[in-house]
């Protein structure tokens, strides 16, 4: 309970940084949202392929370099 109450905390103190940060700037802006924000939320998890699909995948790149060197000849 202690550890979840600790990391609630953390998530917290993050935040607040982050609305102190948006405090100071300076209206409205336009582009990319700088680093600071596009880094505030939870990271996005990968999930990672399988076996037989990166088998698939490795065979087909194989047979694109092939097609490649095949057309320099």
């Amino acid at each position: 309970m202690i550890a979840e109450l600790r990391e609630r905390k953390r998530i917290l103190e993050e935040t607040m940084i982050l609305l102190e940060r948006l405090a100071r700037s300076e209206g409205k802006r336009r582009g990319r949202p700088p680093l600071f924000l596009s880094q505030a939320g939870a990271p996005r998890k990968r999930r990672p392929f399988s076996a037989e699909t990166r088998k698939k995948m490795a065979a087909s790149q194989r047979k694109r370099w092939a097609a490649i060197r095949k057309k320099k000849d």
